[in-house]
């Protein structure tokens, strides 16, 4: 878990990913001599601070956001959302301005409920804060801030230890709307033909998901994928013997959004690990999910 411990200690929200672009890029080129295929590395200004991993024969794209939630100083001591993270007073959040480093408090007003910070000196407007990182890890869990995505960008980077053929896009703007995934699609589909997808993201813990019960398989949220892919990947899921769980839901979204609304044909299936205490400093995912998570997609980008 080292390696996602150090993804969700690195700040990179909605807008200002290049810190895990670099990252990633570096973690890339020093461990991909060790994969069983070494891909092609597409990136740089043409892509803006998304990554494309392509290996061998490409058949399904994996889709994973690399920005966070968090917040951007507005005027004074006002803070304005990235995204939509969880907000409650006395949580901690840092950051860096030109003054220097930033470890402050967040504060939301009881009647109007606007959001600021408690520092010691003014923060200048549009720094942007992210939830301070206590990275804390059981036999059976791991809690954090962050873990959507960076637990869907190491599962992606696992995958890409044992890929033989398939693609890998890491995307950004995912959790303040989007933006990205149109033009890699776009690209994707031109260049290489691809059309499946699957989204490498954290979902909810809810009433029918429950920790410890394998992946979630999302047979829709507000959008609705089709029927006879997501039958598909039910099958591959069934006869592999990978635990997992059906999700339903009626609200919520992922870069699939873009998949869907987009000019080429593409199918896609969500599928996740389930976090509890979502957006917030403290999410908790059960190693179980993870670990079923990783083997899935092992499995779904062999056989589909």
């Amino acid at each position: 878990m080292d390696l996602l411990r150090t993804l969700c200690q690195l700040a990179a929200p909605a807008g200002n990913e290049a810190p895990m672009t670099e990252f990633l890029l570096n973690y890339i080129a020093q461990q991909q001599s060790s994969w069983r295929v070494q891909p092609q590395v597409l990136a740089g200004e043409g892509f803006q601070d998304c990554i494309i991993l392509v290996f061998g024969q490409p058949r399904t794209a994996v889709f994973a956001h690399i920005d966070s939630i968090g917040f951007t100083v507005r005027y004074g001591q006002q803070l304005v959302r990235i995204g939509g993270p969880q907000a409650e007073t006395g949580y901690r959040l840092v950051g860096q301005d030109a003054q220097g480093a930033i470890d402050c408090t967040l504060t939301v007003d009881a009647k109007t409920g606007e959001l600021g910070y408690e520092f010691t000196r003014l923060i200048e407007r549009g720094t942007e804060l992210t939830f301070y990182c206590d990275f804390r890890e059981t036999d059976t869990t791991v809690q954090s801030c962050y873990l959507d995505n960076r637990l869907g960008v190491w599962n992606a980077l696992r995958l890409a230890e044992t890929l033989e053929n398939g693609i890998i896009a890491f995307s950004c703007w995912e959790e303040h709307g989007g933006g990205s995934v149109a033009y890699l699609a776009k690209y994707i589909y031109e260049q290489y033909g691809v059309r499946q997808a699957l989204i490498s993201d954290i979902t909810w813990v809810t009433e029918g998901v429950h920790p410890g019960e394998g992946v979630v398989i999302s047979l829709r949220d507000s959008l609705i994928p089709r029927r006879a892919y997501v039958d598909r990947i039910r099958r591959i899921a069934q006869e592999s013997g990978i635990p997992y769980q059906l999700e339903v839901e009626g609200s919520g979204g992922s870069d699939a959004k873009e998949l869907q609304h987009g000019a080429q044909p593409w199918d896609w299936c969500f599928i996740g690990a389930p976090e509890d205490h979502v957006h917030s400093p403290d999410e908790l995912v059960d190693k179980q999910d993870i670990a079923s998570m990783l083997a899935l997609y092992q499995v779904l980008m062999e056989k589909l």
